[in-house]
């Protein structure tokens, strides 16, 4: 063997050598750099879904849960309420929620998977205020005689049915937001995720 090819020998295992190193260092730096890619479990928490338990819930009362930093009404309504939705059919704006506000299988006039359940988002379509319950109807509840019941934004007077229609010639464009979510047992509802209606 001459001299020559023992340098080039030698080159070779160093140039091998160096370039496994180089290959560990680039896979030891790039791990740590892709898992900061990964959402965080705070970041998780924030979009998951929310169970909640309805059980509890007194008919005509309304209760609020937290889903993606996001107020979410479910309001179990009485028959004299659901009776106010047919009531409402000719004032509201989108009285078939052609609008989409809502998955597929809450597009009716409830607007919701089972008439006696509302859940929504307590969030205004027209500037992201929170409206206020006003159940009560006619001027029992504050507001007009024929008022049949609903919610009220008080920031520029939009007011919603009990389906969540917003009613006709006010400052929101849309029905307020019908969130995802499906009944994992006849009293426990499931908010942010769809299932089978």
């Amino acid at each position: 063997m001459s001299v020559d090819q023992k340098m080039d020998s030698g080159r070779r295992t160093l140039l091998l050598a160096t370039s496994a190193a180089g290959g560990v260092a680039a896979v030891a730096t790039a791990v740590p750099f892709v898992a900061s890619l990964t959402p965080s479990e705070r970041a998780k928490a924030a979009g998951a879904p929310v169970e909640v338990d309805v059980g509890k819930l007194a008919p005509g009362e309304m209760m609020t849960v937290e889903w993606r930093g996001k107020p979410v009404w479910i309001l179990r309504r009485t028959e004299d309420m659901l009776a106010s939705l047919d009531k409402a059919e000719d004032k509201v704006s989108d009285p078939s929620s052609d609008k989409p506000m809502q998955p597929a299988y809450a597009k009716n006039k409830h607007r919701s998977i089972k008439p006696e359940f509302l859940v929504a988002v307590g969030i205004c379509t027209h500037l992201g205020c929170s409206p206020s319950e006003k159940f009560k109807p006619g001027a029992e509840g504050g507001m007009s005689a024929d008022w049949p019941g609903g919610f009220l934004c008080p920031c520029h007077g939009s007011m919603f049915d009990l389906a969540g229609r917003v009613y006709k010639s006010m400052p929101a464009p849309d029905n307020l937001e019908i969130p995802p979510h499906q009944y994992l047992a006849d009293t426990t509802i499931l908010v942010g995720e769809d299932g089978k209606a």
